[in-house]
């Protein structure tokens, strides 16, 4: 496990998820540091997307716990959680489509009162992402795949997050923005977000991150600093399609 634990905003420590008769998230602990990226890899259907709803009490957890910043926020509700600053990103976009690219970054503050902080940050998520600058008036609906997910996370961080969780923000997309969206997530933490990232793009992922996870039908089977698991055989072998 990471030392230092001044240095840590999120831990998860022996959480459990179930579904039905399933056992799909099975005793993993996790410590994220305070402006890195971590990320968590591992093949379709390993549970990362549930180990974030867990987090999230989007699902609910069998067991285990969840701090941030040392205070227990294991039973909090999604929405508070929002506001203590753990916001998710999920996979699949989910932005809404019958509003304007102006009134999708509005509902990402609405929990927020700091009006002159909000409008800083609007300026900020424009400079991240012009596109999105030009497309203000235009409904969500009517965006390319890409641009859709840069409003997305682009609404995720105006709640302000201290940990912003993506999942899967590179599915479905073109190499050339997969790349965007990575270099873009690294800005982000460069500004002093902290991120967990969830990605089917081991190699993309790894590359970014400061330390990742390597999780397996519900179990974390590796961790390390990104650098080491981008070069460990059993990893490229498994995850990065390198043959080795």
């Amino acid at each position: 496990m990471n030392s230092e634990n001044s240095n840590i905003i999120l831990k998860i420590s022996d959480m459990n998820v179930h579904y039905g008769g399933i056992h799909a998230v099975k005793g993993i602990d996790m410590e994220i540091k305070k402006n890195e990226i971590t990320t968590l890899i591992g093949s379709n259907g390993a549970g990362k997307t549930t180990t974030l709803n867990g987090i999230m009490n989007v699902v609910k957890k069998s067991g285990g716990k969840v701090f941030l910043d040392n205070v227990d926020i294991t039973s909090m509700e999604t929405h508070r959680m929002v506001e203590k600053g753990v916001v998710l990103v999920p996979e699949g976009r989910r932005i809404f489509p019958n509003l304007t690219v102006l009134e999708n970054l509005r509902l990402g503050s609405y929990s927020r009162k700091d009006s002159e902080k909000i409008s800083e940050d609007f300026d900020w998520v424009l400079t991240l992402f012009p596109r999105l600058k030009e497309r203000l008036k235009q409904l969500g609906g009517t965006l390319s795949g890409g641009e859709q997910q840069m409003l997305a996370v682009a609404r995720g961080l105006m709640s302000r997050p201290k940990v912003l969780m993506l999942d899967e923000p590179s599915l479905g997309l073109a190499p050339i923005l997969v790349k965007e969206v990575l270099e873009t997530i690294e800005k982000i933490c460069e500004e002093g977000v902290t991120i967990l990232l969830v990605e089917q793009n081991a190699v993309g992922a790894l590359k970014i991150a400061h330390y990742g996870y390597v999780l397996e039908t519900g179990k974390i089977v590796l961790e390390g600093p990104a650098k080491d698991l981008l070069e460990n055989d059993e990893v490229r072998k498994t995850y990065l399609g390198v043959t080795v």
